[in-house]
């Protein structure tokens, strides 16, 4: 664990969200679900979500050097979700099988990743939006 701390910058933090969201919303109605855009699909979600926890470190004004602590942040959240916002790690995990092992994600995979970012990604950006909002 890596951390580096810098001037806490409200306004990068909130351009971060944003695009989290704009990132989340073109994979989620643009990317037509299938095994050969699976491995798309888990990354560009992981990223939004990772990019959430990345907003809440520049805003405190913490620069983590691995995605570990940009989604240990997004966990602390207390939000209400339909589905367990722990799941997020299992997902930073897949998405390191496919990136440095190859790994090829099932339809049922994808569509489970699918499944949490529609279940929790909404409250996550909105607490977390709130959160920065309230730093500035």
């Amino acid at each position: 664990m890596t951390i580096r701390y810098k001037r806490p910058d409200i306004k990068n933090a909130l351009s971060i969200i944003e695009a989290s969201k704009r990132e989340m919303n073109f994979t989620l109605s643009s990317i037509k679900v299938s095994e050969e855009s699976g491995t798309t699909i888990i990354r560009n979600v992981y990223e939004s979500f990772r990019m959430l926890g990345d907003a809440l470190l520049t805003a405190k004004g913490i620069s983590a050097i691995d995605h570990v602590e940009q989604i240990k942040e997004l966990l602390k959240l207390n939000v209400r979700t339909n589905r367990p916002i722990q799941l997020i790690d299992n997902l930073r995990q897949l998405r390191h099988n496919l990136n440095y092992y190859g790994y090829r994600p099932s339809l049922i995979e994808v569509e489970d990743v699918i499944s949490l970012a529609k279940n929790c990604f909404n409250a996550l950006y909105l607490e977390t939006n709130k959160i920065v909002n309230g730093l500035g």
